[in-house]
């Protein structure tokens, strides 16, 4: 009797990141309450049900050059992957960016994790000339800069 065999065949996966060019509305960043406003256009559901985040991407003029939403979590957290952020920062030719998330709590207390998270982008990002400009924190009422409060 011969001995036959079963030859196995696993399906590959294509795994890419992509990116839509869409028109959006370009601003000047100049100050942590310009870019609190231009992150709202972006929030909708986001703000109150659960925490996510985004980066807006700058060029060296302060003007935008794009926006990108980095991961969506549950109400109390989610997960920053520092390489997604820097592939998108650098797709776009970014000079600097800025980390934006929102606490679905109301709370604007940034948390140990969030300044660290900061600084850890703020030293990645660094290393391949892209400037973080500031790490913000939204609330459907308001907004904290970790900038504006020295912890960047």
């Amino acid at each position: 009797m011969e001995r036959g065999y079963v030859e196995l065949k696993e399906k590959e996966v294509e795994y890419k990141l992509s990116a839509k060019k869409k028109d959006f509305k370009r601003a000047k960043i100049t100050k942590s309450k310009d870019a609190a406003d231009y992150a709202r256009q972006f929030y909708f559901d986001d703000m109150i049900i659960y925490e996510s985040v985004f980066i807006i991407m700058m060029n060296r003029q302060n003007n935008t050059c794009g926006y990108a939403k980095i991961s969506q979590g549950g109400i109390s957290g989610t997960v920053v992957d520092i390489r997604l952020i820097l592939k998108y920062a650098i797709d776009n030719l970014a000079s600097g960016i800025i980390l934006v998330h929102n606490h679905p709590s109301g709370n604007l207390e940034a948390s140990s994790e969030d300044i660290q998270i900061a600084k850890k982008l703020k030293e990645a990002a660094r290393l391949m000339d892209i400037a973080l400009l500031d790490s913000i924190i939204l609330t459907e009422n308001s907004y904290c800069s970790l900038a504006d409060e020295g912890l960047l």
